[in-house]
């Protein structure tokens, strides 16, 4: 079944909802329809459309958050899931300064890297190799976490993810 992007009454991004939760919430008028397929839900006595981009109808308060949380996923996300020293699809992640000689695990030390590469730079500093990277490594906008968690974007999201001007395609 598919998903669907909720936002706040606000049109901020909250979450991406299985299509049949956002349907749930549209018949309990606590959502509506700001973008949809044009495929439709069938019951016994009605018809809903499927939709894409839902909206609820009160402002719920979300706790502030200054940072993504790090995860495998969102590092792929940031890097558009490419190797940052190669430009190859990437399959791992990497420290650039190793854990092992003091490097910490945070955005600003964590890309995402192809398995020759990092296979190349093993427990190394980039000064101690051939290896240069494609661009610095740099905490991602806050909305970033509905890119990651969400996987692949539908198209009709977009105006509603800021983040997505800067995470390469």
């Amino acid at each position: 079944m598919g998903r669907a992007l909720m936002l706040n009454a606000s049109f901020e991004p909250l979450c991406v909802v299985s299509v049949r939760r956002a349907v749930v919430l549209v018949l309990k008028e606590k959502a509506v329809i700001v973008s949809r397929d044009d495929a439709e839900m069938h019951s016994e006595r009605l018809r809903v459309p499927v939709p894409t981009v839902i909206r609820l109808t009160h402002f719920v308060r979300v706790p502030y958050r200054s940072r993504v949380p790090l995860s495998r996923r969102a590092v792929f996300a940031r890097d558009g899931q490419r190797c940052q020293y190669c430009s190859r699809p990437a399959e791992n992640i990497d420290h650039v300064v190793p854990r092992s000689r003091g490097g910490e695990h945070s955005w600003e030390n964590v890309v995402a890297s192809c398995r020759p590469c990092n296979a190349r730079k093993e427990n190394r500093l980039l000064d101690e190799t051939d290896l240069r990277l494609h661009r610095r490594p740099v905490a991602p906008h806050a909305t970033l976490w509905v890119i990651a968690t969400a996987g692949s974007i539908d198209p009709a999201w977009e105006p509603y993810l800021p983040a997505l001007e800067s995470v390469p395609a």
